[in-house]
């Protein structure tokens, strides 16, 4: 997912998106750890997805607190 993509969705869509890929990460690794995940690299693919979504959250609550004072 893109910057782009994410920047464009709801606060809610973003808690969303970010509740779905934690979980999707959490079955991954059970696979994992079964041998049955054959895409390991979708795992990276999903934190750094995670690691996007919760920069946009906080940038997002930077400018309203700063909209605030």
């Amino acid at each position: 997912m893109k910057a782009s993509e994410i920047r464009q969705k709801t606060d809610e869509e973003i808690l969303k998106q970010l509740n779905d890929s934690r979980a999707e990460i959490f079955q991954m690794r059970l696979k994992v750890q079964t041998s049955e995940l054959k895409n390991n690299a979708r795992i990276r693919l999903l934190r750094k997805d995670i690691a996007r979504l919760k920069t946009e959250m906080t940038a997002r609550a930077a400018k309203a607190a700063a909209a605030n004072n």
